[in-house]
């Protein structure tokens, strides 16, 4: 039975996060392919060299607020200005150790933000995503 979700972008700076997370991800077992940047900007490459012979569009991306060079926000911002037909239907979740309150506010109030979970990531919520978009 093929899986409902086809790769996940995780994108987190932090290598310990990177490894449970994509462990978390396989335990799932709702997605076929688990690719990891480090920055913003290893991300936005990623995103927009399509032609490269190890892309995989994202159905999901993860994305880490806190992070050195261009954080989450900043990203987003880069992120809204591509072109629609490289976002795709992506669903663009925050997942970060903040519980600022403003920065879960900040990230309602952007479009392409379909969520926002503090870290660690779970079966739980990969599998409340895969619920609400992917049945």
């Amino acid at each position: 039975m093929p899986r409902p979700i086809h790769c996940i972008l995780l994108i987190d700076d932090d290598p310990d996060d990177n490894f449970l997370h994509r462990l978390v991800i396989n335990e799932s077992n709702q997605c076929d392919d688990v690719r990891i940047v480090t920055s913003g900007m290893q991300a936005l490459t990623y995103l927009t060299h399509t032609d490269h012979p190890d892309y995989i569009r994202p159905d999901v991306v993860f994305v880490d607020i806190n992070m050195p060079g261009m954080n989450g926000f900043e990203f987003l911002e880069e992120y809204q200005k591509l072109d629609t037909q490289l976002k795709g239907q992506v669903v663009v979740v925050m997942l970060t150790t903040s519980i600022s309150f403003v920065d879960r506010q900040r990230a309602g109030s952007l479009p392409e933000i379909n969520g926002y979970r503090t870290k660690p990531l779970t079966l739980a919520m990969i599998n409340e995503l895969v619920d609400a978009y992917f049945s």
